[in-house]
């Protein structure tokens, strides 16, 4: 069964930095890309960045460009996502999910075949 759970979420200030985690299980990171998206209350969902399978790909959206990073840890099985500079309209649940193809996971065709129950952060002084 292939699950993906989300964890590192909480309340932070203005500036400041969180490492969100998403741990596979069912399968390997690399095997299939993963993309971490987000929705605020109100809003629809958005993509923030995405890899490839092998890691050796990443896509950033230009809100999150040089504060946020897309890590695969092979080893751990699991994708990191470092949020640094946090900004209050970063405000969102955060969900990663997983396709084998990197395609869908950048949004460009089809529909992405897992989620996660996704965590919440919030950007707020």
């Amino acid at each position: 069964q292939l699950q993906l759970v989300e964890s590192g979420g909480g309340f932070v200030q203005p500036g400041g930095s969180l490492r969100l985690s998403c741990a596979v299980s069912g399968f390997t990171v690399d095997s299939y890309a993963i993309g971490w998206f987000r929705q605020a209350p109100g809003k629809e969902r958005e993509g923030v960045s995405c890899i490839n399978n092998f890691g050796g790909d990443t896509v950033y959206a230009d809100s999150v460009k040089g504060r946020f990073t897309i890590v695969k840890d092979n080893a751990k099985n699991t994708v990191y996502l470092q949020m640094n500079s946090l900004k209050p309209e970063d405000t969102a649940v955060y969900y990663c999910a997983a396709d084998p193809n990197y395609r869908i996971v950048q949004g460009i065709v089809g529909r992405i075949a897992y989620w996660g129950q996704g965590t919440q952060v919030t950007v707020s002084s």
